[in-house]
């Protein structure tokens, strides 16, 4: 059974997709945005596989 880890990220609307490519490069897919608590920002969540120990 796969186990995950979320992350949850703010992003700037001028740099989003810097953003999401540089936690892209760390294996984190993007499961949902949403509105953050001003018009300038929204919040990213992310999800990857745990590594198993």
């Amino acid at each position: 059974m796969t186990t995950w880890e979320y992350a949850t990220v703010p992003l700037l609307i001028h740099a989003t997709k810097q953003i999401l490519d540089t936690w892209g490069e760390d294996g984190w897919e993007l499961v949902q945005i949403v509105p953050g608590p001003s018009a300038d920002n929204v919040v990213a969540y992310l999800k990857r596989p745990k590594e198993q120990s």
